[in-house]
C-alpha cells in the first residue's frame, strides 16, 4: 500500500513538473521578446532632456552651448523655432532653448532642438490643444 502511494505520488510529481516546463519556456521567450519591443509599440525614448539660455553659437563646428553643456548639431538633428522648421542660423545668443540630446561617447549630440519660449499648450505634462471647427 505504501509502495502503490509513493508512486502515485511520484508520478503526480512527475505530471506537474511537465505540464508546467512548456509555461515557463513561453514566459522566459516573452521576457526576450519585451525587451527588443516595448509595450503599445511606443518606441521608448533615447536622450535626455537640456534646457536653458544659450551662451553660444558657432556655425562653423555646428554646436549650441546651452549652460554648461556643448551640444553638437548634426544633419539628423531636427531644428524648430516657434512652430516652424529653423536652422542653426535662426538661434539667437541669450534666448531660451530645449534640448533634447543623446550622449556618443564623449560627445553630446542633439536630437531635436527649439529656440525660443515653448510654444503654448506644450508644457511639461500636458497635451497640445487642437481646434475643434
Amino acid at each position: 500500500m505504501k509502495k502503490s502511494i509513493l508512486k502515485l505520488a511520484g508520478l503526480s510529481l512527475l505530471a506537474a513538473a511537465i505540464a508546467l516546463s512548456p509555461t515557463q519556456g513561453l514566459a522566459q521567450e516573452k521576457k526576450k521578446d519585451d525587451a527588443t519591443a516595448p509595450e503599445g509599440g511606443k518606441k521608448k525614448r533615447e536622450g535626455l532632456p537640456l534646457s536653458g539660455k544659450v551662451v553660444n553659437i558657432d556655425k562653423a563646428a555646428k554646436t549650441v552651448k546651452v549652460g554648461e553643456q556643448t551640444i553638437q548639431i548634426t544633419s539628423e538633428t531636427r531644428i524648430r523655432k516657434g512652430n516652424k522648421e529653423a536652422t542653426l542660423d535662426d538661434g539667437v545668443v541669450g534666448e531660451e532653448a530645449g534640448i533634447y540630446y543623446k550622449k556618443d561617447g564623449e560627445k553630446l549630440v542633439a536630437l531635436t532642438v527649439r529656440f525660443g519660449p515653448r510654444p503654448e499648450g506644450t508644457g511639461k505634462g500636458q497635451k497640445k490643444e487642437t481646434k475643434k471647427e
